[in-house]
């Protein structure tokens, strides 16, 4: 099942997607309204129509804008350093021995089609994509972490590189400046549920390309933490709530280690096997 955050005319809505038909199916009420008991059903192998509300408006897919599937009353949390490959090739670095994570803000966000815009205050502004999970139920139990996961989607961790490593000496990178750029981080298109994938940490490939030419190619089944792992370190330091994100790190590729970094006007597309893609053009420099 393919669950999207639509706007159309001014009104923000979720949606059912089918995507063969080009059509979604209007559901009423927020996340917070249908989210929990939606994912009990999924991990407990029971129809979902029995908990989604359905409207029974039906509107064309090609008519919405697709918003990031996520409410902005819900955290994006970033889980980074998770690729081994990446680490050493892109920063020159050995895994840590525990996983890392930080939290986005939530106007760094936008929609699969829309326009990435280009921060001023960067020379440096690079691409990650990665799986990001979509907590559906905030009572996580440490032993079955997955059974709090709704599903999964696509995102693209744009990060202002120059800004990440300009943190005074001693006290480290400026996560906050690289990564909470506004209008920079794609996220979407939509959320497929968890009962679409093999039961675990999903293993899906992942690509990233600029302007049609492949920048990074990787497989989340290279992970050093997988899903379940990333949860548990992140709900025992601060509690997930039904609707939170949960960004998972990228593969190697990345303009740090290649020194191709993003301009303005290029076409940058995110996508996951299974999941779909994002695809968002860069903006003319902000002054």
């Amino acid at each position: 099942m393919k669950l999207a955050r639509c706007e159309l005319e001014k009104r923000v809505f979720w949606a059912k997607v089918d995507e063969h038909a080009n059509t979604l199916s209007v559901i009423a009420g927020c996340f917070s309204e249908w989210g929990k008991a939606l994912t009990r059903a999924i991990t407990a192998g029971q129809p979902s129509a029995d908990v989604l509300p359905l409207t029974g408006e039906t509107l064309a897919l090609s008519a919405v804008r697709l918003l990031p599937p996520v409410e902005p009353v819900n955290r994006v949390v970033v889980a980074g350093a998770n690729y081994a490959k990446h680490l050493a090739a892109d920063f020159g670095l050995a895994s840590p021995s525990q996983p890392v994570a930080f939290l986005k803000a939530y106007g760094a966000l936008i929609g699969a089609n829309d326009e990435l815009r280009y921060p001023p205050l960067t020379t440096k502004l690079d691409h990650e994509v990665e799986l990001v999970v979509v907590i559906g139920d905030s009572s996580i139990d440490a032993s079955k972490p997955i059974d709090s996961v709704l599903g999964y989607t696509v995102g693209n961790d744009v990060s202002a590189r120059d800004l990440q490593h300009s943190g005074p000496k001693g006290i480290g990178m400026d996560l906050f400046a690289a990564k909470s750029q506004d209008k920079t981080t794609g996220v979407g298109p939509w959320i497929v549920t968890k009962d679409e994938f093999p039961t675990g940490s999903p293993v899906l490939s992942l690509q990233l390309l600029v302007d049609g030419e492949l920048r990074q190619d990787g497989s989340t089944g290279d992970m050093t933490w997988d899903v379940g792992e990333l949860i548990n370190f992140v709900q025992i330091r601060s509690s997930f709530a039904a609707g939170d994100i949960l960004f998972t790190g990228s593969p190697d590729g990345v303009g740090q280690g290649t020194g191709k970094f993003l301009n303005s006007g290029e076409l940058v597309e995110a996508k996951i096997d299974g999941i779909g893609s994002l695809k968002n053009r860069v903006s003319a420099k902000q002054g």
